[in-house]
């Protein structure tokens, strides 16, 4: 009976009457529940019909050996409905083949694992034979996966550089080509392929109504159907319009945005954010809030990327600090940093420390700011995302001592259990930068040493650490230290035989240890003839010495601090203004001031004294004159008279009577 009702159900499956398959192997379950092959053909039934959530849940409900025998649709229905692990696990148990490499490529390309996503895509495209008629949709694919790679900053994997003719030819190849040009921050070359894409689009939306009124099927296109369509580019317009500074064409283009109409969570809060920044930017704060939160968040497939989420978390998080929630910023980002790892090198929990930093300052900036923060530093040791938000505060106010120290604080509690966060290159950035500020070379030389020793070790180190490394170990006098920068340019060199740079390194490092080792690198190098055959000697020598960075600094500082005003000079002085405050009663501007008014009376030349003293004393005073003898006498001699004892019959008759 059950073998019949199978067959018949066989007989009658086609690809327009999938509830019916549905209906009869219902009707074949509710006999036989354990019907694998029944189970097996509702699933594809549900998942034909973009029932995702239900063909899940026949998975789990009939168990292991459905999941078994239909591995690529249980991976496939756990893509649909965001359980990207699930998928990606159901996948390694799948039997290699196309169907699986394509759903894998999907399942990476969404758990952002965009260089698993790219190699897949490259494989599938190498098999000519086999991707003939899908050489466009892998073509539309890879540009997007390259796009997600740049703007991971995985720029080194990027594959596509310029479109071909073919790829212009595509509405969806063109749109995606605009996106890694925004990624790459090309915005006026994304402007002019989105205006292109626009119109294909519009075309091709275009033609489909037309075939539709022709055939009259039942998916004819209304123009509020097309406006659906073509609204994902309207946002990525205004995005590049925003970019660029052309907020009236922005303006524009907003008239053709209706949010509401957008069906896709994401794309509908990524629009709704930039609508808000577009508008002026003298807006009430409540009401921009309002308009940040009022879009749900999306889930499942339909989710943010991480790059984009971690920007749209950044202005949810500053209109709530604009209308001072500041405790429900600590609670929240305090609560969202508890699902992440500690310490983590990753944008969005980091951007989570500065939002839950801004809070604790409650507006403050400078040193209040700090006095309100850095306690916090000494509770959350290993919190980089509080960490650099203090490090900057106090660089800005010009105490790099403290954000040294605040840095090798930090960075010693990460010894020994966090050595890849302890030597993170950006970190390790941080810290360089302020030892150049404070001059201290030596200790650049070591914390790099330290980290490139660690590094080697490692599987896939950075390159510009090595190098940085490497440069800073060539400036010491130590044999030991040359020898360590020979191994690390030898170390780069082989990862890249045409680096020119590890090349030099490798000579400069070893040519006072073993010259012999190094001669035959030496024809590798460009000749010096080459190098300077574009420089004119002739003006670098009439231009005289340049300056060192060091004195230009020196110089620099010397001018800051100085705080004597020049003098002005004597036609300034005159034209300058003068409060009536300070001038005279009887001040006339018409009559011209008298040279000596800041000479003493008595030494200016229209000085003339009253009285007989008066006239003593200017006698006496004036050159040339006779000499009064007893004006010249000290006053010693004058009270020393005649007679000795210093007595005199005034000093009897001065003497005080008293009793005897």
């Amino acid at each position: 009976m059950v073998a019949q009702s199978l067959a018949s159900l066989l007989q009658r499956a086609s690809i327009d009457d999938h509830e019916e398959v549905l209906q009869s192997c219902n009707a074949v379950l509710t006999k036989s529940k354990s019907d694998l092959q029944a189970q097996h053909m509702k699933v594809v039934a549900l998942l034909k019909l973009d029932r995702y959530e239900e063909a899940l849940k026949t998975f789990q409900a009939a168990g292991d050996a459905l999941k078994q025998s239909a591995g690529l649709e249980y991976a496939y229905a756990s893509y649909k409905c965001g359980k990207l692990e699930e998928a990606t696990e159901a996948l390694t148990r799948v039997a290699s083949g196309r169907g699986a490499n394509h759903l894998e490529a999907q399942v990476r390309y969404r758990a952002e694992n965009f260089r698993r996503a790219a190699e897949l895509y490259e494989q599938l495209s190498k098999d000519t034979e086999s991707s003939g008629h899908e050489i466009n949709d892998l073509n539309i694919n890879s540009w997007a996966t390259d796009a997600q790679l740049q703007w991971k900053g995985e720029t080194e994997f990027v594959r596509h550089d310029r479109l071909s003719r073919e790829d212009l030819e595509s509405f969806e190849t063109t749109y995606n080509a605009a996106c890694l040009n925004i990624a790459k921050g090309a915005f006026k070359q994304s402007e002019i392929l989105l205006n292109r894409a626009q119109s294909q689009h519009a075309v091709l939306l275009e033609i489909r109504t037309q075939t539709d009124n022709i055939c009259r099927t039942s998916e004819d296109l209304s123009p509020e159907d097309k406006t659906a369509e073509l609204l994902p580019i309207a946002v990525q317009q205004l995005y590049v319009l925003i970019q660029l500074g052309k907020l009236e064409e922005a303006e524009a283009v907003l008239k053709d945005i209706s949010v509401e109409n957008i069906t896709e969570l994401s794309t509908k809060k990524i629009a709704r954010n930039n609508i808000v920044l577009a508008r002026p930017t003298a807006v009430n704060p409540y009401i921009l809030y309002k308009a940040l939160h009022s879009t749900p968040d999306a889930i499942n497939n339909d989710r943010l990327f991480e790059f984009q989420d971690r920007d749209l978390i950044g202005n949810s998080h500053a209109a709530d600090l604009l209308v001072q929630k500041y405790d429900g910023i600590i609670r929240s980002t305090a609560k969202a940093q508890l699902k992440c790892p500690s310490p983590s090198t990753d944008a969005i929990p980091n951007l989570l420390s500065v939002y839950n930093a801004a809070a604790h300052a409650q507006g403050e900036t400078g040193t209040k700011a700090i006095h309100k923060i850095a306690p916090l530093l000494e509770r959350r040791l290993t919190d980089l995302g509080l960490l650099l938000t203090v490090v900057q505060l106090y660089v800005s106010s010009g105490n790099t001592a403290s954000a040294i120290a605040a840095m090798e604080r930090t960075l010693h509690s990460l010894e020994g259990s966090n050595e890849s966060v302890r030597f993170n290159p950006g970190l390790l950035s941080v810290l360089v930068s302020l030892y150049q500020l404070e001059g201290r070379t030596v200790q650049i030389r070591t914390t790099l040493a330290q980290a490139a020793a660690y590094w080697r070790t490692q599987s896939e180190p950075p390159a510009s650490l090595l190098r940085a490394a490497a440069a800073s170990l060539l400036h010491s006098e130590e044999r030991t230290d040359l020898a360590t920068a020979g191994d690390l340019f030898r170390a780069l060199h082989k990862q890249d035989p045409e680096d020119l740079v590890a090349i030099a390194g490798y000579v400069a490092s070893q040519a006072t240890l073993d010259y012999a080792q190094i001669e035959s690198e030496l024809d590798r190098l460009p000749a010096v003839s080459d190098l300077i055959a574009d420089i004119d000697v002739s003006a670098l020598e009439s231009a005289g010495i340049a300056p060192s960075a060091s004195s230009v600094a020196a110089a620099a500082a010397a001018f800051a601090s100085a705080r004597k005003r020049t003098a002005a000079s004597a036609e300034d002085r005159a034209n300058k203004r003068v409060r009536k405050s300070r001038l005279p009663k009887d001040f006339d501007p018409a009559k011209k001031p008298d040279p000596e008014r800041w000479l003493p009376v008595r030494d200016r030349s229209s000085y003339r004294p009253k009285g007989r003293k008066g006239k003593q004393r200017a006698a006496a005073l004036t050159q040339g004159g006779p000499v009064n003898e007893k004006a010249e006498e000290s006053p010693t001699q004058q009270q020393q008279k005649p007679g000795g004892g210093g007595g005199g019959s005034n000093a009897k008759k001065n003497k005080k009577k008293g009793k005897r």
